[in-house]
């Protein structure tokens, strides 16, 4: 006689975030905020992804990268909010610029894939900066970077690996493109 397969546990929930955090969190810490936001996101199988955001967008606010990344992962998934691709973008690539390999990485999947639509023009300047994002989160040990960035670098030219790797060697965490650009 055949016995039903066996159900995967449920994961259990997340035990609600301590008074301290939550205190912490309602005068201001980011880091507390973030916590608090990661509580509300992860409660087992129905997470509150308002509450969620609500914390994270406290948070990334205040430049915590991985807010700000999951802020963006958010807006991506539509989970809190309808899905808004801009706004993902925007936060993903702040998380970036703070040097989260996890952002770096998606930063780098996205203009490679964002590269492959566009105009010749537009898609040369997508796969240098999907190269650079991937080199920097390789350089971080992000799984799967080096793979993604051996895969845009067979559609790019040796000039353009130059440029890129000229981009990785001025890349300063914390640092916006724009001051970059301004100090040159």
């Amino acid at each position: 006689m055949d016995q039903p397969s066996p159900q995967p546990p449920t994961p259990p929930s997340k035990p609600p975030p301590s008074p301290t955090t939550r205190s912490l969190a309602e005068a201001g810490d980011a880091e507390a905020q973030f916590s608090l936001g990661f509580c509300f996101a992860s409660q087992g199988s129905e997470p509150d992804y308002l509450q969620a955001a609500h914390w994270y967008q406290k948070a990334a606010d205040q430049s915590h990268a991985l807010a700000q990344f999951n802020l963006g992962v958010m807006y991506d998934r539509g989970q809190g909010f309808p899905r808004e691709e801009e706004r993902s973008m925007m936060w993903i690539g702040k998380a970036a610029q703070l040097g989260d390999a996890g952002a770096q990485y998606m930063l780098g999947m996205r203009r490679n894939r964002l590269g492959l639509e566009q105009a010749p023009a537009a898609a040369l300047e997508s796969r240098i900066e999907a190269y650079k994002w991937l080199q920097l989160a390789a350089a971080q040990g992000y799984n799967h970077s080096e793979a993604g960035c051996e895969t845009v670098a067979l559609s790019m030219t040796h000039q353009e690996v130059i440029e890129s790797r000229r981009r990785i060697a001025a890349f300063v965490p914390g640092e916006s493109e724009l001051s970059c650009i301004i100090k040159k």
